[in-house]
């Protein structure tokens, strides 16, 4: 089974920048977009037409904002929101029941370069990491999404230089920590420990993605008890059309 995440900035964007021949290449059993920055009837309508894929999607209030999509060829038992007002009018969240675990497809807030929201985002976070504490005492869970975070100094290119900026504060960073010892893997992380120069996102300024200088906040995390069953875990740089690039896990 081959999930693919990916933060693609814009659904209808990112489709006029070679996604279909790309998603037709890759044909992942299920893939998870965020911010798809757009309602259900703004979705190309020929991606709506696979018949292939069983689509579910959760939009924001706000037009042109937020919102998750996941397109799934494995059977989906039950969908549900996080069932939070706040966030759900945000269009952050699907929890997908399937027969052997539960899927989260999640995009984490952003704290803004103010640090307003980040107020807002730890309380997502927690809020999240309930929800998964009590799915998986039901079957394994498996988290994907743009977390808006780099945990560890190994996942940004310039740790020295971002220590007070959102996405790799103390205080986000410490959440990550307790995320991972609750007993969610960074399946990435967990298969390449001392990786580097392995990002997700990168500035659309200075040149940033030609350079590598980029972050590590695109994962896949699952419960321990599905480690058995990880046969891979990688990071696409090469697929542009978003500032993000798509992640992939791959299960026996």
């Amino acid at each position: 089974m081959k999930l693919i995440s990916w933060n693609v900035n814009g659904i209808r964007s990112v489709y006029t920048k070679g996604f279909p021949e790309w998603f037709a290449k890759e044909s992942p059993d299920i893939l998870c977009l965020q911010e798809t920055k757009a309602s259900f009837e703004q979705f190309p309508v020929e991606l709506c037409a696979n018949s292939d894929y069983a689509i579910s999607h959760s939009s924001a209030e706000k037009k042109g904002y937020s919102g998750v999509a996941t397109f799934s060829r494995q059977k989906l038992l039950d969908t549900k929101l996080l069932e939070k007002p706040c966030f759900d009018s945000e269009g952050r969240v699907l929890i997908h029941e399937l027969a052997d675990f539960f899927l989260l497809n999640c995009y984490f807030p952003n704290g803004q370069r103010d640090h307003k929201r980040v107020p807002f985002k730890l309380e997502f976070c927690d809020d999240v990491l309930e929800k998964m504490t009590e799915l998986r005492r039901k079957k394994p869970v498996i988290i994907t999404g743009d977390f808006n975070t780099a945990h560890t100094e190994i996942d940004l290119a310039n740790p020295k230089t971002n220590k007070k900026t959102t996405g790799f504060l103390p205080h986000e960073r410490a959440w990550m920590d307790k995320f991972v010892s609750s007993g969610f893997v960074d399946v990435f992380r967990h298969r390449n420990p001392q990786a580097t120069g392995a990002y997700t996102w990168w500035s659309n300024f200075a040149g940033a993605r030609a350079r590598n200088i980029g972050w590590r906040i695109d994962y896949f995390f699952v419960t321990s008890d599905l480690l058995p069953r990880v046969k891979d875990a990688r990071i696409l740089p090469e697929i542009t059309g978003s500032d993000h690039c798509p992640v992939v896990l791959e299960l026996s």
